[in-house]
């Protein structure tokens, strides 16, 4: 790793997918801590929902130029950019794969003095699940540039984010049904958005995170039925279970291979590390009670 200390100590964390509905909750928890935050967009992103406090510099993770600009002087880089989901028309893989290894040149051509990966649970166990790999793989280009880094490892996301997959969630719902991504007996983590960009924000300074790969997740796994009892319990009536659906679009290879991965079992975190950094280990009731609450279906706290 590059040990040397860089005179941008000083400057903005350079926040990468700020745009985005995590990159949203990430933004809040960087500004809360005051710091200072450059986003980098898109060309033609909308910006108009950004705090008029953050600097916004256009550039693409696929044009390598203007991350070189977008990185200089700069004391961190927290990315939560992913291609993988295709929200956008345009987005593929190669944002994940091509992208991120650009951004990690910008970074060592720039002496970043940390780089802080939104990585995937498990992504080093999963070479058959194209995105989790694509993370696996930064992970170690990060080692072999020698940036200094932290990697965060989150479980699946318990959200219902705007849009259609969170309509299809709160219709779900409202029919009874819980989408179900494991049969009874195997247990797979999650963890609430919100708790993934708290543990981001603090990774950006954290001197004990400074290169490690951290897994995030709540108090316990759940597997699919679990999770639909939990959601009855708190919405006060039964739910069941009912297999994963593409919500009327067909699932990609690589949507199918991650969960044939969730049936391994092998997608649980050791959230032992993330109690000593981060603070103490959130309740997965928490999260799927935020999550309710977003849906309109709970009080919000």
């Amino acid at each position: 790793m590059n040990s040397s200390t860089s005179v941008s100590e000083n400057g903005p964390v350079l926040q990468v997918g700020a745009t985005g509905h995590l990159g949203g909750l990430v933004l809040d928890e960087l500004l809360a801590r005051g710091k200072k935050v450059r986003a980098l967009v898109r060309p033609g992103s909308d910006v108009s929902k950004l705090p008029p406090a953050v600097e916004v510099v256009r550039g693409d993770l696929l044009e390598p130029a203007s991350l070189q600009r977008a990185a200089a002087g700069v004391s961190a880089i927290v990315t939560t950019a992913i291609g993988y989901s295709q929200r956008k028309e345009g987005d593929s893989l190669r944002t994940d794969q091509e992208g991120n290894r650009n951004l990690v040149d910008a970074a060592h051509e720039a002496r970043v003095p940390r780089f802080v990966l939104l990585s995937i649970l498990a992504c080093d166990q999963a070479s058959e699940v194209p995105h989790f790999w694509a993370k696996k793989e930064t992970e170690d280009y990060l080692e072999k540039q020698r940036v200094p880094f932290v990697s965060l490892r989150p479980g699946a996301f318990l959200d219902a984010p705007p849009g259609g997959y969170g309509q299809m969630i709160r219709q779900g719902l409202e029919r009874g049904q819980v989408a179900a991504m494991t049969p009874h007996g195997i247990r797979i983590t999650y963890i609430a958005p919100n708790e993934v960009a708290h543990a981001l924000a603090r990774a950006v300074d954290e001197p004990r995170a400074l290169g490690q790969k951290i897994d995030l997740g709540s108090d316990r796994p759940l597997s699919g039925p679990e999770y639909a009892e939990l959601l009855g319990k708190l919405l006060g009536r039964p739910m069941q279970a009912a297999p994963m659906q593409g919500g009327g679009r067909a699932l990609s290879e690589d949507m199918m291979a991650m969960f044939r991965f969730f049936q391994t079992g092998k997608y649980v975190a050791d959230t032992r590390r993330q109690a000593e950094l981060f603070g103490p280990v959130p309740k997965v009731e928490d999260a799927a009670r935020r999550m309710l609450a977003g849906l309109g279906l709970l009080p919000k706290a």
